[in-house]
C-alpha cells in the first residue's frame, strides 16, 4: 500500500491550496482518509478526515469553514482544499488511511497507512 501527497507549496496569507493524496493499488479499501498536520515543534494532529463509502466528514475547529476535504472512489484520492491560508496553517501535512472498520476515524491512532507529507508554508 502506497499513498502519495502532493500540492504543498509556498503561498502568501489568504491565498489557496490544494493537496491530492492517492492510494495505491486501486484494490486497496479503506474506511476513512484523513490528512494531518505537523507544525514546527509541535505534534501531529488530525485537521480532516472523511468516512470513504458515507463521505462522512470531520474538521478540526481550526480549519472549520475554510478547509474542505473531499475524495474520488474512483482513483482512490483524497483532496484537501484549504482556502484563506493563514501563516499559523504553516506545516508538513500529512495523508493518512484507516481501514478500521466500523471504528473510529477522528482519532490519530485510528489510521495506520501513511503518506510522505507535504510542506505547506504560508508568509504574512
Amino acid at each position: 500500500v502506497q499513498l502519495q501527497a502532493s500540492g504543498g507549496g509556498s503561498v502568501q496569507a489568504g491565498d489557496s491550496l490544494r493537496l491530492s493524496c492517492a492510494a495505491s493499488p486501486l484494490t486497496f479499501s479503506m474506511y476513512a482518509m484523513g490528512w494531518f498536520q505537523q507544525a514546527p515543534g509541535k505534534e501531529r494532529e488530525l485537521i480532516a478526515a472523511i468516512k470513504w463509502r458515507s463521505g462522512t466528514k470531520f474538521y478540526e475547529d481550526s480549519v472549520k469553514g475554510r478547509f474542505t476535504i473531499s475524495r474520488d472512489g474512483a482513483t482512490n484520492t483524497v483532496y484537501l482544499q484549504m482556502n484563506a491560508l493563514k501563516p499559523e496553517d504553516t506545516a508538513v501535512y500529512y495523508c493518512a488511511a484507516n481501514i478500521n472498520f466500523g471504528g473510529t476515524y477522528y482519532n490519530t491512532g485510528d489510521y495506520s497507512y501513511w503518506g510522505q507529507g507535504t510542506l505547506v508554508t504560508v508568509s504574512s
